[in-house]
C-alpha cells in the first residue's frame, strides 16, 4: 500500500500538472514510468520503453478569464471553458434564453438573431427541463452548432448549468468560445460577460510506455495489462485536473502488477502496456492494436485497469458477460477469499483501453472500482480524496485471477 500511495501521490501531483500537453505534463509522467519499470527489471518489447506516437489536442496553457458583470469567476470551480475553444477576448453583451429553446432550429435561429454580437447566456434552470437521451443528444448538436457555424452572429456561448462539472479533451478548435458555468448568477440582472481565453492548437509526440516480464514455462505467450498514463492537464494556469483515481490509481496496480510478477514470474510472459492519449479518444491503445510491439494472437488475456482508487462496493467487469468462463473463475476466487464486497458483470463497451485489443479479438476485460469519491475530469479528483478501500485486496483479486491462466 506504501508504494501504491507512492505512485498515485507522484501521478497526481502538481509538478505532472495533470498529465496533459501542457508544462510537459505527459512526458514528465512517462520519463517517471520508465524509472519504475527500470526499477522492477521490465525489459522493453523494442529497442526502448517508449513506443511514439503523435496526437493533436487544444490546449489552455495560459490566460483564461470569465467575467460577470466585471465579477470573476474561478476556473475549474465555478465554470469550464469548452475544449474547443479559440483564443478569444473582449467584453459582451448578454442575452438571455432558456436552454431548452434551443432545441428547436427555427428558435434557434430566432434566438442567434437577436443575440447577434452578443454572447448568448443559456439558463439551464429555467423550465421546461431537457430530459431523456433523445433530448440530451438534440441539445448536444445545438451546442455543437452555437460553437461551430461560422455563419451565426454571436460572440459566444455560456452554458449555466447546476450539474456537476466535467471537463474532456477537443482534438479541434471551433469558431467562438463557449463556457459552463456552475455558479448561478443572477441571469434577470446580468449585463455584461467578459471573456479572455489563450488557446492553442497543437500537435505533439507523446508515447505508450511498454515492457515485460518473461514466463517461467511459454515466454512466447502473453498475459497483458494496460491503464492510461494521461489526464486532462491544465485548464489555463490555475486550474490543474490530477487524475488521481482516473487514472493514476490504475496505473498503480499496473505497477503493483510488475513490482509482484518481477519477483514471482507467471508460467506466461506479462506486458504492462501503459498508455498515453486515452482521454483524447482512446488513441494510444488504438495505435499499439494498430502497430502492436507483440503478435496479439499471443495474448492469452488481457485487463485494463482504470479508475481503481475506491472499492467500497466492490468492482464492474466489463465484458464480464463476453467472457463468461474467466469472470466466473473471478467471482469464484472472489466468494473463496471475499476480497472485494463484489464482482458485478457488466457487457461489452467500447469506452476505455480494452477496446482496440477486444476489437482485434484479444479476450480482455476492463475493471473498475465503485463507490467512493464521486469525483471525475474535475478539480477535485485528487490523491487525498481516494479512500483505496478496496485496493490491497483488488490486487490480491488481481494476482490470483492471472494464475488462472
Amino acid at each position: 500500500m506504501a508504494y501504491a500511495h507512492e505512485v498515485i501521490a507522484t501521478l497526481a501531483s502538481r509538478e505532472l500538472a495533470g498529465r496533459g500537453y501542457v508544462a510537459g505534463g505527459h512526458d514528465k509522467a512517462a520519463a517517471y514510468l520508465k524509472q519504475q519499470y527500470a526499477r522492477w527489471g521490465l525489459k522493453p518489447l523494442g529497442s526502448s520503453y517508449g513506443q511514439p506516437f503523435e496526437v493533436t489536442v487544444n490546449t489552455f496553457p495560459s490566460t483564461l478569464q470569465l467575467r460577470v458583470d466585471g465579477v470573476a469567476l474561478a476556473p475549474g470551480e465555478d465554470y469550464l471553458v469548452h475544449p474547443s475553444s479559440p483564443s478569444f477576448s473582449g467584453t459582451y453583451a448578454v442575452y438571455v434564453a432558456r436552454r431548452s429553446d434551443v432545441l428547436d432550429s427555427l428558435r434557434r435561429q430566432a434566438i442567434c438573431d437577436s443575440a447577434a454580437g452578443k454572447m448568448l447566456l443559456l439558463d439551464g434552470s429555467a423550465a421546461p427541463p431537457v430530459d431523456g437521451e433523445q433530448q440530451q443528444q438534440q441539445l448536444k448538436q445545438a451546442l455543437k452548432q452555437l460553437r461551430e457555424d461560422s455563419l451565426l452572429r454571436i460572440a459566444g456561448v455560456v452554458e449555466y448549468s447546476p450539474a456537476k462539472l466535467t471537463w474532456h479533451i477537443a482534438q479541434a478548435q471551433a469558431v467562438r468560445p463557449a463556457f459552463t458555468v456552475k455558479k448561478a448568477p443572477d441571469l434577470r440582472s446580468v449585463k455584461k460577460i467578459g471573456v479572455r481565453v489563450k488557446s492553442r492548437l497543437l500537435t505533439c509526440t507523446t508515447q505508450n510506455i511498454v515492457g515485460y516480464i518473461a514466463g517461467t514455462a511459454q515466454p512466447d505467450s502473453f498475459l497483458a495489462i494496460t491503464a492510461h498514463y494521461d489526464h486532462l492537464g491544465m485548464m489555463g494556469k490555475q486550474a490543474c485536473f490530477y487524475g488521481a483515481n482516473d487514472n493514476a490509481s490504475g496505473v498503480s496496480m499496473l505497477l503493483s502488477l510488475a513490482r509482484h510478477f518481477a519477483a514471482h514470474p507467471p508460467r506466461y510472459s506479462v506486458a504492462f502496456i501503459a498508455t498515453s492519449a486515452e482521454e483524447v479518444g482512446i488513441v494510444g491503445a488504438r495505435y499499439f492494436a494498430e502497430h502492436p510491439l507483440l503478435d496479439l494472437g499471443k495474448i492469452k488475456f488481457l485487463v485494463n485497469f482504470d479508475m481503481a482508487g475506491t472499492g467500497e462496493e466492490g468492482i464492474q467487469v466489463v465484458n464480464g458477460s463476453v467472457y463468461q468462463d474467466a469472470f466466473g473463475r473471478m467471482t469464484k476466487i472472489n466468494e473463496a477469499k471475499g476480497y472485494v464486497p463484489a464482482v458485478r458483470v457488466r457487457g461489452e463497451s467500447c469506452n476505455s483501453d480494452h477496446c482496440p485489443f477486444y476489437e482485434k479479438g484479444v479476450p480482455s476485460f476492463f475493471v473498475y472500482t465503485l463507490g467512493g469519491s464521486s469525483a471525475y475530469h474535475d478539480i477535485y479528483d485528487r490523491s487525498e480524496a481516494l479512500s483505496l478501500a478496496a485496493f490491497e485486496n483488488y490486487f490480491r483479486l488481481a494476482v490470483d485471477f492471472f494464475g488462472t491462466f
